[in-house]
This record gives C-alpha cells, structure tokens and sequence, in this order.
C-alpha cells in the first residue's frame, strides 16, 4: 500500500499567489489545497503562508476571517509552517509599512522598509542568497543560488532566526527558520530548480507530523 501524499494548506485570506503555490506544491508531491476553512487547516500536516501586497491589509484580512487562531494553534501542535514574501513577514511581531501593524508574532523581529543604496525598490528579479547556517529547509541547495524576489519591505529577525541572505543595497534576511516556523522572502514556486526544491523540502519537513487527534 502506497503512502498517502503529504497534505499542506495553502492559506487563503485574499491576497497571494494561491494557485501558482498550490501548482508547485503538488509538482512535488504533495497533496495541496487552497483554503480558509478552520478545520481544514487545522487537520493539514504542513501550512503554507503567502501573500503579495501590504502587511496591514493582509492583517486585517487574515483577523477578519479569524485565521490567525488556527495557524497559531497548528504551529503550536508542532505542524510546520512557511511564509512565503509577504506571508515570511506576516510571521514577525509588526511592520511600519503603512503606518504599521501588528504581525503573527511566529517569530521575534519586524519589518521595515529595504534601503537599496543606489539600487531600486521594489527589489525585483534574481539575487543569489547565501546560505548563512543549516538548516532543513536549505538541504540542497547551491550557495549563490539564485531565487526570484519581488519586495519593498524586509524582515529584521534575532540574528539565530536567519538561514540565507540576499543583498540588495543592504544584506537581509532571505530566509528564516526558527523551530517549525520558516519563511522565505522571495517566490519559490517562481525559482525555477531550486524553488522546487525548498517546497521538496518543507513537504518533507512536514512528512511526519500527523493531524490532531
């Protein structure tokens, strides 16, 4: 009897690039599905965070559909989770874009506004990161591997939450981890190789957590 495949929620709250994620999650091999539903997300064996826009509005949706309860109590139950561009700086305490907001507050840190030296913002394009410590989420990947990144804002974490780093202007954080909790701040399921093999890794990260009892 062949395993079943890995069921991971893709978290629906309006914003993000839900079908584009979904798609690359099942060319990996899990079983992805798109969703708001509480029960559903509460029952998946790995979460997926996404999002494009600005972090208030997203905040404000995911509080209004009252979903920031159930990823807080999967992440709690030892399910892994990932934040992807958006979705990675929703995983800190607060932003200053737009006057701020509060975050999940997954992960200790904030969210500021990228300085781009003489370059340009939105950072936007292939930058290679460079993977900074290891890490489950990384297994694989070159250093200066190049992903694909569409941002303005960045994520300041405590220093041991950093696992890669892209410059642009200034060096940030590309990728966290921390526990079970991991964000990226560019689009993996836009990466090419090595986007698909960082989902690879996140489903098999979340392989072995089962649902609730």
């Amino acid at each position: 009897m062949s395993a079943q495949p890995t069921r991971i929620a893709v978290v629906d709250y309006g914003m993000g690039n839900l079908r584009s994620v979904e798609k690359a999650l099942e060319h990996v091999g899990a079983s992805a599905s798109v969703s708001s539903d509480h029960d559903e997300i509460r029952a998946a064996q790995g979460i997926v965070l996404p999002g494009v826009g600005a972090f208030p509005e997203a905040m404000r949706r995911i509080r209004a559909r009252g979903l920031d309860g159930p990823i807080a109590e999967r992440v709690e139950d030892g399910a892994p989770l990932i934040g992807i561009c958006l979705g990675m700086q929703l995983l800190f305490e607060r932003s200053s874009e737009l006057g701020g907001a509060a975050g999940l507050a997954l992960l200790p840190g904030s969210v500021d506004a990228l300085d781009p030296g003489t370059g340009k913002v939105p950072h936007i394009g292939w930058s290679p990161i460079e993977i900074e410590r290891g890490s489950a989420i990384v297994a694989g990947i070159a250093p200066g591997e190049p992903f694909y990144f569409v941002h303005s804002f960045i994520a300041r974490p405590e220093p041991v939450a950093t696992v890669a780093t892209c410059e642009h202007g200034e060096r940030f954080a590309a990728v966290v981890g921390s526990g079970n909790v991991f964000g990226a701040q560019f689009h993996p399921e836009k990466s090419s190789v090595a986007g698909l093999r960082m989902l690879r890794n996140f489903v098999g990260i979340a392989t072995p957590v089962g649902a609730p009892a």
